[in-house]
């Protein structure tokens, strides 16, 4: 018998911080820890990357914890990986006090993840931002040999902040 433990800081004051902040601001900070990350990142063992206008980039190492009954990493890893890439994608672009949603996510598995996969790395690309909706792209490669693991597209609505 295995057990794994996961420990998290309160996800609402680090929220109600970052919305003073632009996007871009809110993500480097959890980045550098000087803000906690979100209690997602602790139970999928996710960690952040990189961060820059229109750019978002996350890693991962599958464990066995990840597995399905199949015996390989369960597609929600890439499902999140990527939702987290391309959301934070669009999410670097915000003003102070907006915020957005995903409404749409699309994901194309290509290859199997395994404990023996390694680092896996997802990068999150804008390619459309527009008032009220943007559009981003992903990729989740092995970090040891660059092969593409999984991709997708995602459609996110923009909201402003509301007047004080």
């Amino acid at each position: 018998m295995k057990s794994r433990t996961i420990t998290w800081e309160e996800p609402g004051e680090a929220a109600a911080e970052g919305l003073a902040m632009t996007g871009l601001e809110y993500l480097r900070a959890m980045a550098d820890g000087r803000l906690p990350g979100p209690p997602i990142g602790a139970t999928m063992g996710m960690l952040p990357g990189e961060f820059e206008t229109g750019r978002a980039v996350f890693f991962a190492d599958p464990g066995e914890y990840h597995y399905n009954p199949i015996g390989t990493v369960h597609g929600g890893l890439a499902a999140t990986l990527l939702d987290s890439a391309m959301s934070c994608a669009v999410h670097t672009t915000l003003a102070a006090g907006d915020h957005y949603t995903t409404l749409e996510i699309k994901v194309n598995f290509v290859r199997p993840i395994g404990v023996e996969t390694g680092r896996v790395r997802a990068e999150g690309r804008l390619l459309h931002r527009g008032g009220l909706v943007a559009t981003a792209e992903g990729s989740i490669v092995a970090e040891r040999d660059g092969q593409l693991l999984a991709h997708g597209t995602t459609t996110c609505l923009l909201m402003r902040a509301r007047p004080a």
